[in-house]
Order: C-alpha cells, then structure tokens, then sequence
C-alpha cells in the first residue's frame, strides 16, 4: 500500500501535486480515471527519489498535458498502461 512506502510528507505533498495537476483537467465525466492516471505518474516520481514538491507537480502537470493535448480518451490511456 502506498501509505507503507512514503512518509507522511512525502504522502501529503503527492496530494497536493496530485490536486494542482487535476485543475488542468477539462470537466468531464472520466475526471477518475485521469486522477489515477496522474496519481501513477506522482508515484513513478517519488519512488524515483524525486520528491519535493516542485519535481511532483511537475511530473502531474506533466501527465495531465498528455491527457489533454493527446486527444485520446482517458480509457485508452489506461488501456495503453496496462
């Protein structure tokens, strides 16, 4: 579980990268789905070593641009991870 490998500041300023990414995302019904995507790209990060709060946002901003500039939807993402 994530709690067991990141220290609770580490965990709460995953939160707030996860919460600044998300308000790049367009209002929609699959808004879930990308959360969980970013959130997997915040986590690459941190277990990178990456874990200031800075290099999190970034790498959620990061995510979220492909989200949306991609132009596939959040569905085939996920599907493309798996």
């Amino acid at each position: 579980m994530i709690t067991d490998t990141f220290d609770r500041r580490t965990l709460a300023r995953m939160e707030v990268a996860l919460d600044r990414a998300c308000l790049l995302l367009p209002t929609g019904s699959e808004k879930h789905n990308a959360r969980r995507i970013i959130a997997s790209k915040i986590i690459e990060c941190a277990n990178r070593g990456d874990a200031t709060l800075s290099r999190l946002t970034e790498a959620g901003y990061a995510a979220a641009m492909q989200l949306t500039a991609s132009g596939q939807s959040v569905r085939e993402k996920e599907a493309a991870n798996y």
